[in-house]
């Protein structure tokens, strides 16, 4: 016998070692991520975010359903440890997170923003090359940012959310409870089409566990998955090998965050209000104009997303924004404070896309349009806002000013509210002038609709009195310096 002569608490002691060396290398039947994944591999990474029924402790703030300050500092280095660790500095192939409107949360119907907002971190890490219209003097530029497929399929479109004309042919995000197999489908696909490389999915663990057991199912893969949640700093990935064989592998970053919103690793440089980009305006309206179903006492901050186009001739567009655009989205608290002291935040869903075809019809691509929402999601988080997406209307529509113009300044919703709003630059002042119009104001009298590309900076105060009196005008401004911004996201 193996243990023949030996005591029995000596036979004892040995099983027990052996016990322990079987659960720390076979836990789930998987590997520990103890090595960077293969390039040479598919590789389907799971990055589980929080949500109000699977979180880490203090992550989530139960009445916004969105995360803390400490659930932020977690996803920024989340997205360090990713690229370092897990892609070993690799760049990734596709990025795929959660639609938010597919998962609502609390009473309040709270769209799920954490999935998207986790992974952004790590999109910025990470370098995109994108085709540059012949115009412009050189053929392609790459930037420090990775889009994020985040838009409906076929079939998880949720009730009250506008159906896009069409589906995104490739762009397509992760429909919380996967009705239609849109999920598995992205998955089926990657391992069809047999291209190695890092594809990575962030969503909570009741849409990211299913979607690993059906990959399992569906593909014979006989992998163990794990059955419960393990919690926020545990990554999986599904990796199959160039014959065939797949494995599961785990990793634990052992994050554990402070609780405190994340400080930049250096100063923002500050930059007056000049006006140089947009003139200063001022107009006033008298309420005895107002049409009858106007909002009183409201005030509507509007803001342009973060740096998108860092190229000499403003070409890359790849519907996120760049590393420089992070270290505005993360200073935002602190650039607004004193400034503006909005009840809520709202932003277009992110879930909207859109074609690059219209700028460079020879080499387009399809992307989710993930910037503006990206952008102001730090400032709620900081703030213990509520957020809300507007999805009821297509943004990029001809008739999205009318459309917003009555969502945010009629029918009383926002009577007694103040919101920060983040929109498409080109869209913002449209929505102003149908108010204006909606006031009886002539087209001399209307704002030039044109945003300069490079204006970051400026912010559109719309404020209605309690008597229906109506002021716009951009006296406030952020107060960054955007060329002053290092083109690299900060690191965490």
């Amino acid at each position: 016998m193996l243990f023949s002569g030996k005591s029995k608490t000596f036979c004892l002691i040995v099983l027990d070692v052996l016990l322990i060396l079987c659960l720390s290398g076979c836990l789930f039947g998987a590997s520990d991520g103890n090595e960077s994944l293969s390039d040479e591999n598919i590789n389907l990474i799971f990055v589980v975010s929080s949500d109000l029924a699977y979180n880490g402790p203090g992550d989530i703030n139960p009445d916004t359903a969105n995360l803390t300050s400490q659930g932020l500092q977690r996803a920024l280095r989340m997205g360090t440890y990713l690229k370092n660790h897990v892609l070993g500095g690799e760049n990734v192939t596709s990025i795929y997170a959660l639609s938010p409107m597919t998962h609502l949360q609390t009473v309040n119907n709270y769209p799920d923003m954490t999935a998207i907002g986790s992974i952004q971190h790590f999109a910025l890490l990470n370098r995109h090359t994108v085709a540059i219209p012949p115009a412009a003097g050189y053929s392609s530029y790459t930037a420090n940012s990775y889009p994020i497929k985040v838009s409906y399929g076929d079939g998880s479109v949720p009730g009250g959310v506008v159906v896009p004309d069409d589906y995104c042919p490739d762009c397509i995000g992760l429909d919380f409870n996967d009705m239609k197999d849109n999920n598995v489908g992205i998955a089926t696909g990657i391992i069809y089409e047999n291209n190695p490389g890092f594809y990575v999915f962030s969503a909570p663990w009741e849409t990211s566990s299913a979607l690993m057991d059906k990959i399992n199912r569906y593909h014979g893969l006989a992998l163990d998955i794990p059955a419960n949640y393990s919690g926020p700093d545990v990554v999986y990935v599904i990796s199959i090998s160039p014959d065939g064989k797949a494995s599961l592998i785990i990793y634990e970053s052992y994050l554990n965050p402070p609780s405190t919103y994340p400080e930049l690793p250096s100063p923002i440089v500050r930059a007056p209000c000049t006006y140089l980009q947009q003139p200063y305006s001022k107009i006033s309206v008298a309420g005895t104009k107002a049409p009858a179903n106007i909002n009183k006492s409201e005030t509507v901050y509007i803001v342009r997303h973060a740096e998108a186009h860092p190229d000499p001739k403003h070409g890359f567009e790849n519907g996120n924004f760049v590393g420089a655009g992070q270290w505005r989205a993360l200073d935002l608290p602190n650039a607004f404070s004193g400034k503006i002291s909005p009840d809520m935040v709202y932003s277009c869903d992110p879930a909207q896309w859109y074609s690059t075809e219209i700028i460079n019809p020879s080499d387009y691509i399809n992307v989710s349009y993930v910037r503006p929402s990206l952008t102001v999601w730090p400032y709620a988080i900081a703030n213990n806002l509520p957020y809300h997406l507007v999805s009821s209307f297509l943004v990029m529509k001809p008739n999205q000013a009318k459309n917003a113009s009555d969502f945010f300044f009629t029918g009383g919703t926002f009577t007694g509210k103040s919101i920060l709003l983040a929109w498409e630059s080109t869209r913002i002042k449209p929505i102003i002038n149908k108010l204006l119009e909606s006031y009886g104001l002539a087209a001399g009298s209307l704002l030039n609709e044109n945003w300069p590309v490079t204006d970051y900076n400026t912010i559109w105060t719309v404020t209605i009195d309690a008597s229906g009196n109506l002021t716009v005008e951009n006296g406030l401004c952020e107060g960054i310096d955007s060329n002053a911004l290092p083109e690299q996201a900060p690191h965490f």
